[in-house]
């Protein structure tokens, strides 16, 4: 139940930093990508069959290659590695259509960008546009050492270096200290954007919201983390479909996702975690009982949307906008 996906061919392979591949591609048939906004992913499908997302971490307004970095990861399930070692210039891949929960925001007075490790890559797209749109902001890069920063050689030159701070070896309890450094100087309207390990991201939230509002604190996981247990969870409820009333329930070892597939209803989804965001749809009544890891805080109060791969009810019937 994937969206709609087009062939590339790989152009350029270059290794980025320790474990850290780039992969430079074009489309088959010639014709140039669809736009997309800076923060955007994609999903990628390895030899191997699996489907990964991927941040597109190239020049937004380059249209005729897409770039993704993957970090070969050592437990894993067959994309990274599959990527890592079966790929060659001319191998042939499927991709995705952008999509972005990650976004600039267009009303900000300063952009303060933090990133770790492979967390670089979106943010090296907002960079991009920040720059071509000659907007006010500071890229701030951690990671363990050169070797094992992405783009590193990039990002020390025109047209980066100037808005670019590199923060290499940084031990873990210097590690609030540096961060509040980087945000203590935030002006007013000021929003900041992370990207990295779950633990680091936790950090630069904490810090920044003793200085900002949370909504303007913008963060992506890569991955889901483990969830508390629901103390409202309900054993099975009643997904409605707004458009014809039609109803199908949901029972505690089956997804939204597979309920409605039972009915003939397939909904697009990808990642199966809760993190890509694919599988939103708009809740017209009931109560979600959000396990995703891509809603905002917002989203989240307001009920309005619901990740069907991986979110429950917390009442007995949700309406959906199907």
């Amino acid at each position: 139940m994937q969206a709609h996906t087009v062939k590339v061919r790989v152009d350029v392979l270059r290794e980025e930093a320790h474990g850290v591949r780039s992969f430079s591609v074009s489309r088959i048939d010639g014709a140039p990508f669809e736009p997309y906004e800076p923060g955007a992913h994609i999903d990628v499908t390895s030899p191997s069959g699996v489907t990964r997302q991927y941040s597109l971490c190239g020049d937004p307004a380059c249209l005729e290659t897409q770039i993704f970095a993957v970090k070969k990861e050592e437990q894993s399930r067959g994309g990274s590695r599959s990527l890592h070692e079966e790929v060659t210039v001319g191998t042939e891949l499927a991709v995705g259509a952008p999509r972005n929960l990650f976004q600039l925001h267009a009303a900000a007075s300063e952009h303060i960008l933090i990133a770790a490790g492979i967390g670089i890559t979106p943010l090296l797209s907002m960079a991009y546009r920040l720059v071509a749109s000659n907007a006010r902001f500071t890229l701030h890069y951690f990671a363990r050492s050169e070797a094992h920063a992405a783009f590193v050689t990039l990002l020390t030159r025109a047209p980066f270096n100037a808005d670019v701070k590199l923060h290499f070896g940084v031990e873990r309890h210097q590690q609030r200290d540096k961060l509040d450094e980087c945000i203590r100087d935030a002006g007013p309207n000021a929003h900041v954007y992370t990207c990295g390990p779950s633990a680091f991201m936790d950090a630069v939230v904490e810090t920044a919201q003793t200085r900002l509002p949370a909504d303007a604190i913008h963060l992506e996981r890569f991955k889901a983390e483990p969830l508390p247990a629901a103390e409202t969870s309900l054993d099975s409820f009643e997904v409605q479909l707004a458009s014809s009333g039609q109803t199908v329930r949901v029972d505690k070892s089956t997804s939204i996702i597979d309920a409605l597939a039972s009915i003939g209803i397939e909904v697009d989804t990808s990642c199966g975690e809760g993190v890509c965001g694919t599988c939103m749809v708009d809740v017209v009544s009931g109560e979600p009982e959000h396990r995703d890891h891509c809603l905002s805080k917002a989203e989240r109060a307001s009920n309005s949307v619901i990740c069907c791969c991986v979110s429950r009810s917390r009442s007995p019937v949700l309406v959906l906008d199907l």
